[in-house]
């Protein structure tokens, strides 16, 4: 299938390591101009490096932590700058600390609402109004199944990213006019360095091991296994796509069937 975005201009943020990079490397593989960023240069411009070596295109990247207002507006003029126009914005971010309600005060809370969903409501004013003058955009915010089918430990996270489904059914009605699709993906379980996090937190708190961690979240998904990097971001690419022109105001989860529910 011919996706269609050969030559349009993504941006994909918290794309050094795990999920991002993953939708950075597909992205680019389809043909795609690709921005990344990170708050850490030297993983940045490994993944810089990585993902222009081994699919072939053109790749950018700028030092941004998406909490900062001002970095953002940097980072979109950079792109900008480079490219002419952003057409693809995947809006991802690292997940807040896992925990229980008595773990965390307000402050934590406004915090992990920085992180996970400010930010994707900042990258989204700062990008829509190119993309409303072109009458084509594709915005993927990446969330969590939490955001759906809350996890215990994760308290912070549960909150804020279910805001961010709220958002983004909201915005998709308001630039469907122009041409411009907003989704949301929710990742479930997948091998990345914050699941393993997670399992040490769990060893940490004297639940077991991390062998044991694996195994317990193995037995709640129906195909018995995590998800791979590259699963989650095959399902983002295609919502990028030009074949996906008809979605919008979709939050699909990627789990092997954890989520329960029906919608």
């Amino acid at each position: 299938m011919n996706l269609g975005i050969k030559d349009k201009t993504a941006l994909v943020t918290a794309s050094s390591r795990g999920l991002g990079k993953a939708i950075a490397l597909q992205l680019s593989r389809e043909g795609a101009n690709v921005a990344i960023c990170a708050r850490g240069e030297g993983t940045l411009f490994r993944a810089k490096k990585e993902i222009a070596e081994r699919a072939g295109g053109q790749v950018i990247a700028q030092a941004a932590d998406v909490t900062d207002k001002n970095q953002v507006k940097t980072l979109v003029k950079h792109v900008i700058d480079k490219f002419g126009t952003v057409d693809i914005l995947v809006c991802n971010s690292g997940g807040p600390p896992s925990g229980m309600v008595e773990d965390f005060g307000l402050d934590d809370y406004r915090k992990a609402l920085e992180l996970n969903l400010l930010s994707t409501v900042n990258l989204c004013y700062q990008a829509t109004p190119h993309m409303k003058k072109q009458k084509w955009g594709r915005i993927v915010n990446l969330t969590s199944v939490s955001a759906k089918q809350p996890i215990e430990t994760l308290i912070l996270s549960n909150m804020a990213r279910a805001g961010v489904l709220g958002f983004s059914k909201s915005l998709s009605s308001q630039l469907a006019p122009f041409g411009i699709t907003v989704n949301s993906v929710c990742p479930g379980y997948t091998r990345t360095e914050r699941v393993e996090n997670l399992a040490k937190s769990f060893k940490k708190a004297g639940k077991g091991s991390v062998q044991d961690f694996f195994q317990n979240i193995e037995k709640i998904i129906p195909m018995g296994r995590l998800g791979r990097p590259y699963e989650i971001a095959a399902a983002v690419v295609f919502l990028c796509s030009e074949a996906a022109s008809y979605i919008t105001g979709v939050a699909l989860q990627v789990d092997g069937g954890f989520v329960k529910a029906i919608f």
